[in-house]
């Protein structure tokens, strides 16, 4: 398929992690704001009481969605994917075993990551970071379908109402290697992220996806707000948020420009307020950005001034190109129950709910 556009966004060496400076800008000095600048958005702190299901029951739900009946579906490392009823029971859900999900550790982990609905809510996308797939649930019955086989791990995808789907790779991890080669992407830095699309063509989806933005540092989640045309994508260890004018029906980008800097951006969220809400894994915390004003709020933030300290020193070997994975242990993020990844939004104004790498979610009520 011929590509219609290319970005390529080479970022400098001084961009590959984030500076302690940057650390401090996503707490609380971005939540200082006069009166009627501020996002009208609570501001929590932790406490055990938050950690759902209180069980630890869940299996890496790097990712989620949240069903107008107020349940949810969360990534499950194991099956695919996990529902959970309201009272935190869960159990697994839909049939991506059968589909060609793997997990089969120590040579093969599973990687599903992101998730989200379709519009019109009737299936859900499933990204595998470790073997590529994306997978499609029915989420009336699980019915699955792998959809798409990508050569490298595919972090997150979306549908837009065209019927196009918009993924991001984050490194060059192919099935045979995922996990090791996506870890070893953040453990030294490489430009080998990207956003593509898969397009319709005569009401299937095309054979070959295209390349859009190339070059980055470690892509990561994507959100596209069909009001007022724009995509928003995550480029973790760029540390930033692109925005750019979309094109549904062409699949084009254009006017691409930096929406937030200075953070550490994992998954997006748009909450239909105008209000675009970024998860922050180096320092747990949530924050929120005012789409038409770049109005930024601290809504949440998990940060003892010990893991302040590993997270500098994470940044300081990421500038020296120095293995850091070891600084990643719980001792990063206790006592969440693991790096915040993500968050859920659920409908009418209901509990948000952090996602990450641990056993549980974290519920923010509203």
């Amino acid at each position: 398929m011929k590509l219609t556009r290319v970005f390529r966004l080479v970022v400098p060496v001084a961009l590959f992690v984030l500076c302690s400076a940057v650390v401090s800008a996503c707490g609380d000095g971005a939540a200082d704001r006069g009166p009627g600048d501020a996002v009208d958005i609570p501001q929590w702190t932790f406490d055990s009481s938050m950690v759902f299901p209180g069980d630890g029951s869940l299996t890496r739900p790097e990712d989620g969605v949240a069903l107008p009946d107020g349940r949810l579906i969360v990534a499950d490392q194991v099956y695919g994917l996990r529902r959970i009823e309201l009272d935190g029971t869960s159990a697994p859900f839909g049939e991506m075993v059968a589909a060609g999900y793997v997990h089969n550790p120590p040579e093969h982990s599973g990687g599903a990551n992101g998730v989200s609905l379709e519009p019109g809510g009737t299936h859900l996308l499933v990204a595998d970071i470790f073997h590529g797939g994306i997978y499609r649930v029915a989420v009336a019955n699980g019915e699955t379908e792998r959809v798409y086989q990508h050569a490298y791990g595919v972090n997150t995808a979306v549908r837009d109402s065209r019927g196009a789907i918009w993924f991001t790779q984050s490194a060059h991890n192919t099935p045979e290697d995922g996990e090791a080669r996506m870890w070893a992407s953040v453990d030294i830095p490489a430009a080998e992220g990207a956003l593509l699309r898969l397009g319709m063509q005569a009401g299937r989806f095309a054979e070959r996806a295209e390349v859009l933005v190339d070059s980055l540092y470690y892509a990561n989640g994507v959100v596209i707000d069909e009001t007022s045309g724009h995509l928003y994508l995550a480029e973790t260890l760029g540390g930033r948020v692109w925005r750019y004018r979309v094109d549904q029906d062409s699949g084009q980008l254009s006017e691409g420009s930096v929406f937030v800097d200075g953070v550490e951006p994992d998954n997006l969220e748009l909450d239909g307020e105008g209000n675009l809400w970024v998860a922050l894994p180096l320092s747990n915390s949530l924050l929120v950005v005012g789409t038409d004003t770049g109005v930024q709020h601290t809504a949440f933030r998990s940060l003892t001034p010990a893991q302040q300290e590993t997270t500098e020193e994470f940044v300081r070997r990421g500038e020296s190109r120095t293995p850091r994975l070891e600084l990643l242990t719980p001792a990063l993020w206790e006592p969440l129950p693991g790096l915040v990844t993500g968050l859920i939004v659920s409908p009418d104004g209901g509990p948000i709910f952090l996602t990450g790498l641990g056993n549980a979610l974290v519920r923010l009520p509203r």
